[in-house]
């Protein structure tokens, strides 16, 4: 079967850039795709690994517009668009949105623990730590059950 395409949101990448590991998601995954206005939204040069590709069908961004913000939609619409894919999205809304599509998506946590049972990273608990630093939320509750699903100690 085809690997997947990679279809990002904005706020995936931001949280990497931040705490400086956005190469994480070139180790794990090769290359991904966003849109032209996630790329806006997160405002950074990307090398080649990271593709901006351009809607097609402008006026299913419009609906999905409707529904959420104009980067969340983009991102669902691409990967409608490409027949095979999984979304990189943490936007409850358009988590939502995106399992009544009946599409693919995964969050930054999810990555990140794909990342340490792939062997990319060697701690899930160093890299939440590095993001909350950063600013990101994360619930003790997600943070124990992502510790878990990583099979690290849950004792801090």
């Amino acid at each position: 079967m085809k690997k997947p395409n990679i279809v990002s949101n904005s706020s995936c990448l931001i949280a990497l850039d931040n705490i400086g590991m956005i190469d994480l998601l070139r180790q794990l995954y090769g290359n991904i795709y966003i849109t032209g206005e996630v790329a806006q939204e997160v405002g950074i040069d990307f090398d080649s690994w990271v593709e901006v590709k351009s809607i097609k069908d402008r006026n299913y961004l419009k609906l999905l517009n409707d529904m959420v913000d104009l980067g969340e939609a983009s991102t669902i619409a691409l990967s409608i668009e490409f027949s095979n894919s999984i979304m990189i999205l943490d936007d409850l809304k358009a988590r939502k949105l995106a399992e009544r599509l009946k599409l693919n998506f995964t969050g930054l946590l999810g990555v990140i623990v794909k990342a340490k049972k792939k062997g990319v990273i060697s701690s899930v608990r160093e890299v939440l730590q590095k993001l909350k630093s950063a600013g990101f939320r994360i619930s003790d509750k997600i943070e124990q059950e992502m510790l878990k699903l990583a099979e690290e100690s849950t004792d801090a």
